[in-house]
């Protein structure tokens, strides 16, 4: 005989037991206050550590109370964070116990045994046991999860970044409370968390050590025997080889000579012959959108032909896409495998950012390499003097630290995802400088020569160190 599924009259019977029983409403009701603690706890996450620099400056100037101590929990983020994520896990914890109590004290022993022999009877797929596990792990486990991701996790945060500043005063002396009290368990967290982070640290400056001993090395080698200065770059490139992404040589898609696949063939062989270039890419529309890549040795046999001849069926679609932030010597082992010698260079989002080459990637070794096509230096930067030069804002800061003679590193501190001179300025003022505008940045100055609305034209850079040594 298959069993029926629960009628009318078990869910009635069920809420008498519910109603008739003050110890149930009083674990509900403890289970409720958890909830709010959850979500309290991890709204404060957001509301503090999204608090910026305007905000700190408020709460120092309102000098109350509460707002002196945010500024006191703010003092010590680590130890903060450390306190809200072991509170916000000892109230889940809770959470899922008391929720597993309710369900074995709701529901009758029988109840599970009803529902399994009633699915097992329409499905047949498990047996009667596995069902009950079935049932007992979806109330448990996914209605917990639900309750803490929709009402402890995603609206108080939600809330807490759009109301951050009332959030973090509501919790100012909870949070203050909380971190007294789970201070040893926050501050073993802390010191742990320190102490891989040292070592971490430390790998990754000896590292960095090892790398300047290297320079060291090869200056003092190339000074004691008849070598050349070229060598000893070519050394140095060698060792940083690992290290440089694509995106710091890739030529910009605004410098890039493509050609439009709408165009006519006297259009196309006149940019040909004035680019000197053997491959160009071709484009539909804008550089987001590459149709292919063309060899101009496949359009010899065909130098005569009329304006109307198509050439398109020349194109190659055998595109290589590289993405900014692989390293150079990937790229290069993957030009050998695909036997190509051009890759179009593509931003997270997919869109088109420049295109590198082989003899890019060969440059940051063996230094610059010119050919009779090439545009001389002087088209890009002007040398004053030792100390002060002119570049065009679009030159690589890769490129303008081996021309100046200084380490890329010294930009560390500024440059964020810049690549170019335009950028590191831009990392400096925030904004479109004006002409003449000046800033600084430890021993180097800049000035800007020209700028329109968009960008930043051409950039004079001085080296004050040099100046003060001849002086």
């Amino acid at each position: 005989m298959e069993s029926e599924p629960p009628d009318l009259d078990y869910y009635i019977q069920l809420s008498l037991l519910l109603i008739s029983t003050p110890g149930i409403f009083l674990f509900i009701a403890l289970l409720i206050f958890l909830l709010v603690c959850s979500a309290l706890i991890s709204g404060s996450e957001v509301a503090y550590f999204s608090l910026g620099p305007n905000d700190i400056k408020d709460l120092k100037e309102e000098k109350a109370k509460k707002s002196e101590l945010i500024l006191k929990l703010k003092e010590k983020p680590q130890e903060l964070l450390a306190t809200i994520l072991v509170a916000n896990n000892f109230i889940n914890i809770a959470i899922v116990i008391l929720t597993d109590y309710l369900l074995r004290n709701v529901f009758s022993d029988g109840t599970f045994d009803r529902w399994a022999a009633y699915l097992e009877s329409q499905i047949g797929i498990f047996s009667v046991d596995t069902f009950i596990h079935i049932i007992s792990f979806l109330l448990t486990i996914l209605l917990v999860t639900f309750l803490l991701v929709l009402f402890g996790e995603v609206t108080p945060k939600i809330y807490a970044n759009v109301n951050k500043m009332g959030f973090a005063k509501t919790m100012s002396r909870p949070l203050t409370i909380l971190s007294k009290a789970l201070s040893p368990i926050s501050g073993f967290m802390v010191k742990s968390t320190n102490r891989i982070e040292d070592r971490l640290t430390r790998k990754q400056s000896s590292q960095a050590e090892t790398k300047e001993e290297l320079d060291k090395a090869i200056e003092l080698t190339v000074s004691q025997e008849d070598s050349t200065e070229e060598e000893a770059d070519i050394l140095k490139g060698i060792i940083k080889f690992n290290d440089v992404a694509v995106k710091q040589i890739m030529k910009s898609r605004v410098d890039v000579l493509a050609l439009d696949i709408e165009s006519d063939y006297d259009t196309i062989m006149k940019t040909v012959k004035e680019s000197g270039y053997s491959r160009l890419p071709v484009i539909q529309e804008d550089f987001d959108n590459i149709v292919g890549i063309l060899y101009i040795k496949d359009l010899i046999d065909h130098s005569n032909e009329p304006s109307n001849y198509n050439w398109q069926q020349h194109i190659r679609n055998n595109v290589l896409y590289i993405p900014e932030a692989k390293k150079i010597n990937d790229l290069m082992k993957l030009f050998q495998q695909k036997r190509m010698h051009m890759g179009v260079v593509v931003d997270e989002y997919g869109g088109g950012a420049g295109i590198v080459t082989l003899e890019d990637v060969m440059e940051e070794v063996l230094g610059e390499i010119t050919d009779e096509f090439d545009e001389q230096e002087s088209a890009d930067y002007i040398k004053i003097n030792d100390h002060n030069y002119i570049f065009e804002g679009k030159t690589m800061l890769n490129d303008v630290c081996k021309i100046i003679g200084v380490e890329s590193e010294e930009f560390d501190k500024v440059r964020g995802d810049a690549d170019s001179l335009a950028g590191i300025v831009l990392e400096l003022v925030g904004q479109i400088p004006k002409i003449d505008q000046e800033m600084e940045f430890d021993r180097f100055k800049f000035k800007i020569i020209s700028a329109s609305k968009k960008r930043v034209e051409k950039i004079k850079i001085t080296l004050e160190d040099i100046v003060d040594e001849e002086d």
